[in-house]
């Protein structure tokens, strides 16, 4: 079965594979849709693991990169009374 070292792609596959399996199917067969539908699930479930997981990455590396954008933009002075600079003429 599928197991964590599985690629998302490879599980994917594997579920098309079921899919098509029952599109090719012309009489029912209920033990082996059955087990069909079984692995299905174990796929899915293992592909809903991996996706948090990816999801969990790429929050970790926009936090970086946003961490990092800060650090390297202006720092823009503070000014008490948070009225716009007055331009004279």
């Amino acid at each position: 079965m599928a197991t964590s070292k599985t690629k998302l792609k490879d599980l994917l596959k594997k579920l098309e594979q079921i899919v098509n399996w029952f599109d090719e199917q012309e009489e029912a067969d209920v033990e082996m849709g059955l087990e069909k539908v079984r692995e299905g699930a174990a796929l899915i479930k293992e592909s809903r693991k991996q996706l948090k997981s990816l999801e969990n990455e790429f929050e970790k590396v926009k936090i970086e990169f946003e961490e990092t954008e800060d650090e390297c933009s202006p720092k823009e002075e503070n000014d008490d009374d948070n009225e716009p600079d007055k331009v004279s003429f």
